[in-house]
């Protein structure tokens, strides 16, 4: 029952009948069989299709919320046992926005240290991306902002506040600047992140407030981007003071600091609400606590 779930799942996330397949390692018509069985089992139709994927059902669409529920209860109990037998291990794959990439290494890098069996994969995504993911059971957790855009249901360890900094070249008329007001970027050569970012919005709407339009003539979704545009000269971008500390580390860049922003935004470690976590999970949540009260 479990692995047609597992198909049933994959089908729902790609859209796709081959790109399901080639996901689980599976041919199409097992694919095709697996799904089939398990509509026999529960007696309703749960994917309209033809020559190809047509979408989800009224009934795949209750029953999809099911499947991520059993499924992770499933992988749950796998974690559990494994932990009780071989202490905890595995791997636990972690989304995070660009702007909070160093804090993810502070964090799995201190794990890492204590629980020297559990690997990591991270990856970089945008915050919607981090929520889709962890619904979809492709990620264990999220590095994101827990305040500007709703969350859901889920549990939360806060980590830090973003403050913004212009980062500009050591010769740029702004860089000898104490600090900013976000009104002096008016007509000043950004290059920020791309729209899809939440940062970007967040920056967006300061902007605005300060009657300056956020006209980014280079947007990215990577920071390192923005940061070597920046060297080129004539550039300046806004990133948190965090990210910008790691990424001006050693190049002739100042950081000029913004003020009026009203307060930071928090970021903080997410995962799926669920009581009880795998204790892996439930070890990463209380490690992110600790590094907070550092």
């Amino acid at each position: 029952m479990i692995d047609k779930l597992e198909m049933f799942l994959a089908t729902a996330k790609e859209g796709h009948f081959g790109r399901a397949a080639a996901s689980l390692g599976i041919t199409q018509p097992t694919l095709s069989a697996g799904i089939k069985q398990l509509e026999e089992t529960l007696g309703v139709l749960l994917i309209f299709r033809g020559s190809r994927y047509g979408g989800l059902t009224p009934e795949g669409q209750a029953a999809l919320v099911w499947a991520r529920r059993i499924v992770g209860d499933a992988r749950q109990l796998r974690d559990e046992m494994r932990a009780t037998r071989h202490g905890l291990s595995g791997r636990l794959r972690l989304a995070v926005i660009p702007t909070a990439l160093t804090w993810a290494a502070r964090l799995s890098a201190r794990f890492g240290a204590l629980h020297p069996n559990v690997g990591f994969t991270i990856l970089s995504r945008s915050s919607a991306e981090i929520l889709k993911m962890l619904d979809d059971l492709d990620v264990d957790a999220g590095i994101t902002y827990l305040d500007n855009e709703p969350l859901g249901r889920v549990s939360s360890v806060p980590l830090y506040e973003e403050r913004y900094v212009v980062l500009a070249r050591n010769d740029h008329p702004l860089a000898g600047q104490p600090s900013l007001p976000w009104s002096a970027l008016a007509g000043q050569r950004l290059c920020l992140l791309s729209p899809d970012m939440q940062n970007r919005r967040i920056l967006d709407r300061m902007l605005s407030q300060a009657g300056v339009a956020a006209e980014a003539r280079v947007e990215s979704n990577s920071t390192v981007i923005l940061v070597a545009h920046v060297l080129e000269g004539g550039w300046i971008t806004i990133l948190p003071q965090g990210i910008a500390d790691f990424l001006a580390r050693g190049k002739p860049l100042a950081q000029v600091p913004l003020t009026g922003d009203g307060g930071g935004h928090a970021v903080g470690l997410i995962a799926p609400w669920r009581e009880p976590h795998t204790p892996v999970l439930e070890a990463l949540l209380a490690e992110a606590r600790r590094l907070v009260d550092r």
